[in-house]
């Protein structure tokens, strides 16, 4: 998954600057290094958003299971009434 996500993130980089040159009638590789500073960036990004992602999924997990428990304890352990 890492390979994937750097190559996505890269390939957003290099589309973006890209995009933006086009968008102002300049040569698309006018400046390479804008291209290798906008893949690095891309890549970091996508990279960071699936950490995220990952670590989101954990906490919900987290969250779900104690809504689980406290609702078993509310309903299923009623014995002091």
């Amino acid at each position: 998954m890492a390979w994937s996500a750097t190559m996505i993130g890269a390939l957003l980089g290099l589309g973006t600057q890209m995009y933006s040159n086009a968008l102002r009638k300049l040569p698309y590789m006018r400046h390479p290094w804008e291209h290798v500073v906008g893949m690095g960036l891309g890549a970091v990004f996508v990279n960071q958003l699936v950490k995220w992602d990952a670590q989101l999924q954990e906490d919900l997990d987290k969250m779900l299971d104690k809504a689980k428990a406290a609702n078993e304890r509310r309903y299923f352990d009623e014995d002091d009434d």
